[in-house]
């Protein structure tokens, strides 16, 4: 029996997997439509004009003072790319940071996250290019999207070791996401107009991911953005959440739930879990899970996150 359940607002149960339902969703879709861009739309033209430049004109992101932005450019410009390079760093980011996410908040607020930090990128590209010195012109990638998720990988496992390039040493979440992202910015500032790079996107993108990760429960983000989903939803069974189930028992795979699923078996009184040397109270795992129900995942303190981590890990 498949760990997947079929409502993809609940988290994964059962572990970790390497490739939850949206995240591979995702890898399919940008790189079928990368396949497209390079070996259909270059190749192909409508009345003289290449399709490749149909395509850019209607989907990628157009600066508003041209006569070509249209509203739906920001989330579809999230899903066309330069090259190779541009689709496979990408895609493999997504992957490397994303994956943990996805297990942990569940499918439809992950898709929920990754949309609007693309979205929010989108916006701030939009706004950096009337400065006549930046330049002007089509924005393209999910790198602004992305750069969200890296952002949240950094909070929510702030002390995760991370290696990749440019830096090949082990450095914790935390300080890698605030490296790379005053790289981006150094960059943004002291780059040429001609550069091919919208370093604004990608701030756009960390910093719409901080506000979402920080406040999105507070400010009731996702329960809008949630009501949105809804409309298109086959029922209307996502919009109010159910209570999560005991952490005493196993969790079956139809049980309707909220939150990460811990698969606990109990051991006597205690939890049978441990963190940092000491027993975790079982009622302190449900002070936790009772938590994340009413408040959502971003109420947690530093440490029950460390805890729930620790639990989910096991």
């Amino acid at each position: 029996m498949s760990i997947y359940d079929r409502d993809y607002n609940r988290p994964q149960r059962g572990g970790f997997s390497f490739f939850p339902p949206i995240l591979k969703s995702l890898l399919i879709i940008n790189a079928f439509i990368f396949l497209l861009q390079y070996f259909f739309f270059e190749g192909f033209s409508i009345g003289g004009v290449s399709l490749e430049l149909i395509v850019s004109k209607y989907f990628a992101l157009q600066p508003i003072q041209s006569d070509n932005f249209y509203p739906w450019q920001l989330i579809s410009y999230q899903f066309l790319h330069g090259g190779f390079t541009h689709v496979f760093f990408n895609l493999f980011a997504l992957w490397m940071f994303g994956a943990d996410l996805e297990n942990l908040w569940g499918s439809r607020r992950f898709l929920m996250f990754y949309l609007l930090c693309g979205i929010g990128a989108g916006l701030v590209q939009l706004a950096v290019q009337f400065v006549p010195e930046l330049g002007m012109g089509p924005t393209i990638g999910a790198s602004g999207a992305i750069f969200g998720v890296l952002v949240a990988f950094g909070l929510t496992f702030p002390d995760r070791p991370i290696i990749m390039f440019p830096i090949f040493f082990p450095i914790p979440a935390k300080y890698f996401v605030m490296i790379y992202a005053a790289m981006n910015l150094f960059s943004g500032l002291t780059a040429s107009s001609s550069s091919n790079v919208a370093y604004f996107a990608h701030i756009g993108g960390a910093i719409f991911g901080f506000i979402l990760v920080k406040f999105g429960d507070k400010l009731r983000i996702f329960e809008f953005t949630n009501k949105i989903f809804n409309i298109f939803s086959p029922s209307g069974e996502h919009s109010s959440p159910p209570r999560p189930a005991s952490p005493l028992r196993r969790v079956d795979v139809h049980q309707p739930a909220s939150q990460p699923q811990v698969i606990i078996h109990k051991t006597g009184r205690g939890s049978g879990f441990y963190y940092e040397g000491q027993e975790i109270p079982q009622g302190q795992i449900d002070l936790i899970l009772d938590k994340i129900s009413s408040k959502g995942f971003q109420s947690l303190t530093d440490e029950e996150k460390k805890i729930l981590y620790e639990i989910t890990n096991k």
